[in-house]
């Protein structure tokens, strides 16, 4: 289906949602019930609206990529442009037969690495690491809407300003008095190792059409977007990065740094209060609100795609142009399904800045170490990259608790 296509099917799905959902409400509100087939047919474009949505999430995502791909000869030439495409060569013909020829050198002239590797393995070169970086960010929704930054060690540490700096005005010949000290507090983001581990006959590899840089990134980048998404969410930070769902939280109007506020909605069973989801996104502060994005499961934004406001208009709305995102009371909406599913004290929705908030460290290079011996007749590639994060900000990010 082209991306045309897709989003006139998204509107079409979004009025005959409106009206079959509007004819539920009615029903409710009159009877105190619903016939049990117009709630299966709800429940159906509801899960085809979700369908589309996805699938226009992907085109927009294919022409963007369409849009920014750099072609040969239009920009400054790479100064070791020819260490590289050297470094490529060396590593495919290492990866295909398991002949070293000097690769190690080879790395530290295509400014690869500086150092060796005490576990072996070479890094793969700069396009297969890209490629795969690439995929990564198109399964994991907190690598879309977060900072990403590369480093080669295997920390990052900031200071973060919890209270500012006093200030104030004073007349030209007025004395100053001694503003306040900044309180600041240190925010260190370990790197976290996550490998995956590829086979290929050697039959496979001998053969010359296949491109080496596709076959790894389609056998590891599922693997490790699946598992980095879901630490990003509900990771505890040991031997694994920090999820937002892993910090302390605490009633919003309690905040205190080096926690997630929270404001309360719904029950057990159901998310059924609007008025939660204007308050939580009132919670977060004004600075932070331009730039915010909603993030959910598919599930819970089904749930919420149910609701109106109180002037009886909903409060989401599909992206209805290309490149236009679908928007909850005017914000992006993010759908993880690593987030909590609506029930009992859950916390299935968060809203705020990520870009301030939250903090993805990746350690330069992802590393392949071949194995052709432990499994014969495949070859192993046990290939591992190095991955840290967590919420540099508290206070730019809110989350809904579900009550009890």
């Amino acid at each position: 289906m082209k991306l045309e296509e897709t989003i006139e099917a998204i509107g079409r799905s979004f009025e005959e949602f409106k009206a079959a959902n509007d004819e539920r409400l009615k029903a409710l509100e009159e009877k105190g019930s619903v016939d049990p087939l117009l709630t299966e047919k709800i429940e159906k474009i509801n899960a085809d609206i979700t369908d589309l949505l996805k699938t226009k999430e992907r085109l927009d995502a294919l022409e963007s990529k369409i849009a920014t791909i750099d072609f040969p000869g239009g920009g400054a030439s790479d100064p070791k442009a020819k260490a590289k495409a050297e470094y490529k060569a060396a590593f495919e013909n290492w990866f295909r037969r398991g002949v070293d020829a000097g690769l190690g050198e080879l790395a530290v002239r295509a400014e690869m690495s500086t150092l060796s590797d005490p576990d072996g393995g070479f890094l793969v070169p700069e396009e297969f690491d890209k490629l795969i970086v690439r995929v990564a960010s198109t399964v994991s929704a907190m690598r879309r809407i977060s900072s990403v930054i590369t480093i080669g060690t295997d920390t990052y540490k900031k200071l973060i300003n919890k209270g500012g700096t006093a200030s104030g005005w004073v007349a030209e010949k007025g004395s100053r008095s001694t503003t306040a000290t900044p309180s600041l507090e240190e925010i260190v983001i370990n790197t976290k190792e996550l490998y995956a581990q590829p086979a290929a006959t050697q039959k496979l590899l001998d053969d010359s059409y296949i491109d080496i840089g596709a076959w790894l990134a389609s056998e590891v980048t599922i693997e490790f977007a699946e598992q980095e998404g879901d630490a990003f969410i509900n990771g505890n930070g040991v031997e694994k990065p920090h999820g937002i769902n892993n910090y302390p939280k605490v009633a919003n109007s309690s905040y205190t740094f080096g926690k997630i506020g929270y404001v309360v909605s719904g029950n057990a069973s159901a998310l059924d209060d609007p008025d939660a989801l204007i308050a939580l996104q009132h919670a977060l502060k004004s600075v932070y609100r331009n730039g915010a994005v909603w993030l959910m499961s598919d599930s819970t934004f089904e749930a919420i795609r149910k609701l109106k406001d109180g002037n009886g208009a909903y409060l989401w709305r599909p992206g209805l142009a290309e490149g236009e995102p679908t928007t909850l009371l005017g914000k992006p909406v993010a759908i993880d399904d690593n987030c909590d599913d609506i029930g009992s004290n859950n916390y299935p929705v968060f809203f705020g800045n990520f870009k301030r908030g939250y903090l993805i460290v990746d350690r330069m290079g992802t590393r392949v170490l071949r194995d052709p011996y432990t499994s014969k007749p495949y070859v192993l590639f046990y290939t591992t990259k190095r991955v840290g994060g967590g919420v540099v900000m508290h206070e730019a990010i809110k989350a809904l608790k579900i009550a009890a």
